[in-house]
This record gives C-alpha cells, sequence and structure tokens, in this order.
C-alpha cells in the first residue's frame, strides 16, 4: 500500500514544504493528508468490489439459479442436481438482497468521511451473520457440485454468461467477501488511529473477525459425528484444537497405566462454557471445503464436575483434566487451553 501511494504522499509533501516551512508542521500535516490520501483510496476500492461483487451474485442467480427452474433446461439437468437449488446455492439469494438493497447504499453515504465507515458496518453486523448460514451449507454445495460439475447442464448456461471460470469460482465469492471485508477494514484502521472513527473501525474489525472465528468453529463442530447431545445446550464454543493427551485410570491394571502414561493419543478438544467435548480427528478426504477435517467423538465432561492440576508432572506446558473421585486423569500438553480452563473457573466462582 505505502508503495502504491508514495507518489502522491511526495506531492503533497512538496506542496505543504513550500507554504508552511516549519518541520515539525509539515510533518505532521504530511501524514494527515496522507492518511487521510490512504483512507480513501481504501474506500474506493471497498465500494467498486462491493459493486462488482453485487453483479456478479446477481448473474449467478439469473444465469445459474433461475435456469434451474427453466422448462426448457430440464433435460440438461442429471436427477441428483433437480430440485436441489437450495442446496448448490444455500442463502445466497438472501445476501444478494441484502448487499443491494441496503449495505452498498449505506456504504455510499461513507464516500467523503471513509474514517467512519466503522459505523456502517456496527450497525449491520447482525445482518451479516447470514454468511454464517452460507458457509455451514458450503460443504453440501460443493459436494453437490463435484457429483454434477461436467453436466450439460452447467456447460450451457456458462457459454450463455461467456463466463471463462465455472460456477464454483462464484459460489466461493461470498466466503471471499466477508474476508475482504476484514482485510479493508485492517488497512483503513491503520490510517485512522486518530482519528473520530477509529474505536468505530476496531469495533467493526473485532466484530468481522468474530464472525469469521464463527464461521470457522461452526465448520468444525457440524463435522463432529457420534455425539447423541445437543450441541446449543452446551453453550459458546469459546476455543478449540488438537494436543496431545496421556490417559490415566487409577483403578486400572498396573501395565495399562504405565503405558497411558508413556503412549499419547491426539484429540481434538472443543471447549464449551459447559462442557469439554473430546474427539479423534478423522483423516481428510476430497478437495476444497469437502476436505475439511471431520471428528469423531470419544468423551465429554462437564465444567461443573472438572477438576484441574497445573505443572502435570513437573512439566509447566502440562496439566491434569480429572472428575470426582479421580478415577480417571487426562494429562494434556496444551497451554492456551490451560489459561481458558483458569479463566471459566475463575468466572464461576464470582
Amino acid at each position: 500500500m505505502a508503495n502504491t501511494h508514495a507518489g502522491e504522499s511526495k506531492r503533497y509533501s512538496v506542496l505543504i514544504l513550500t507554504f508552511f516551512p516549519h518541520p515539525f508542521f509539515c510533518m505532521h500535516l504530511i501524514r494527515s493528508l496522507y492518511s487521510l490520501f490512504v483512507c480513501r483510496h481504501v474506500m474506493n476500492e471497498l465500494l467498486e468490489t462491493e459493486r462488482a461483487y453485487v453483479e456478479e451474485l446477481l448473474c449467478v442467480l439469473q444465469g445459474y439459479a433461475s435456469e434451474m427452474d427453466n422448462q426448457a433446461m430440464v433435460h440438461l439437468m442429471p436427477a441428483p442436481l433437480q430440485n436441489k437449488k437450495e442446496v448448490l446455492f444455500g442463502n445466497m439469494p438472501e445476501i444478494y438482497h441484502f448487499h443491494k438493497r441496503t449495505f452498498l447504499r449505506e456504504l455510499e453515504q461513507y464516500t467523503d468521511c471513509p474514517q467512519l465507515v466503522g459505523r456502517c458496518f456496527i450497525e449491520r453486523m447482525t445482518d451479516l451473520q447470514i454468511y454464517e448460514k452460507y458457509c455451514h451449507n458450503k460443504p453440501r454445495s460443493e459436494s453437490l457440485w463435484r457429483q454434477c460439475s461436467d453436466c450439460a447442464f452447467f456447460q450451457e448456461c456458462q457459454k450463455k454468461l461467456e463466463h471463462k471460470l465455472g460456477l464454483d469460482s462464484y459460489l466461493l465469492k461470498p466466503v471471499q467477501r466477508i474476508t475482504k471485508y476484514q482485510l479493508l477494514l485492517k488497512e483503513m484502521l491503520k490510517y485512522s488511529k486518530s482519528c473520530e472513527g477509529a474505536d468505530d473501525l476496531q469495533e467493526a474489525l473485532t466484530s468481522i473477525l468474530g464472525i469469521l472465528k464463527a464461521v470457522n468453529d461452526s465448520m468444525h463442530l457440524i463435522a463432529i459425528t457420534g455425539y447423541e447431545g445437543n450441541m446449543s445446550e452446551l453453550g459458546k464454543l469459546l476455543m478449540q484444537g488438537s494436543f496431545s493427551v496421556w490417559t490415566e485410570h487409577k483403578k486400572g491394571h498396573a501395565k495399562v497405566k504405565d503405558l497411558a502414561r508413556f503412549k499419547p493419543m491426539q484429540r481434538h478438544i472443543f471447549l464449551h462454557e459447559k462442557a469439554l467435548i473430546f474427539c479423534k480427528r478423522r483423516e481428510e478426504n476430497g478437495e476444497g471445503y469437502e476436505k475439511a477435517p471431520s471428528y469423531s467423538f470419544k468423551q465429554s465432561l462437564s465444567m461443573s464436575a472438572v477438576g484441574i492440576t497445573e505443572n502435570a508432572k513437573g512439566d509447566h506446558k502440562k496439566f491434569e483434566i480429572w472428575c470426582n473421585s479421580r478415577e480417571e486423569v487426562l494429562t494434556v500438553c496444551f497451554e492456551t487451553l490451560f489459561n481458558k480452563l483458569c479463566g471459566l473457573f475463575r468466572a464461576s466462582c464470582q
């Protein structure tokens, strides 16, 4: 970004130094004008890409989704594709209408005051959560696409639209767009630290990152198989990740206990407000979204019955998780998880 604007910044510097020779004043003014210039550039990029995004969504909905209801095209569709429009496109129509009727128009109101655009994101953050629904459906959509990608229907639609890229590239656009927002907000915030809208930009960025995290977490949660309970009853997902765990059964056979001490298992843990869920990560297969990992449920521990001991076996990176009478003790090598667990315990004691 800095290289892109170097020439413009130099021109501003020459003009300012001509009229305001005091070095301190000049440098302060140069930085302010350069920051404003960058913010306007980022705002222009935001608006231009937003308009292009809206047009691309409309093109896909008219050129593919609507054609699935066209009786003259039905004979080109294989059986697995028929009546599967909602599976293939998810809630893309909802996303299109939100951006066309609301978000684009509101963003355009900040054309001349780009540093205040954070307010627009904050006010529409609840609406932007529609992307979570789209991403939840993405594995089903991509699976259907791969099953039917070579069919005459898609080839005919692509030919009519004169697109160089296939439908799968356009189905990825919403995922790319929500990611693009956080990149643009970061760039805007970088040059707006001392401006009026800096706090709003930071809040907007934090919220967008929260949506991206929620999307990522939910993609992992829906990949869990074998859990018979209701995940929504476990409270908010605080963190998740893979780690090494040693299991020791206090009442078990001595040899079993010895083996448990020295042979760690790789487990993926989902730390919720009310429970710890332990899973085994399965091999990744397929491509794209189909390559997302899947998990086999192994056990859960209620946070109301869990105890923790730090510095397990004299190792500050390990801690023990145990329940009730400590008949089963899990030694975990995962420092950040320990910090989260301690935070939960402190909160429950307040």
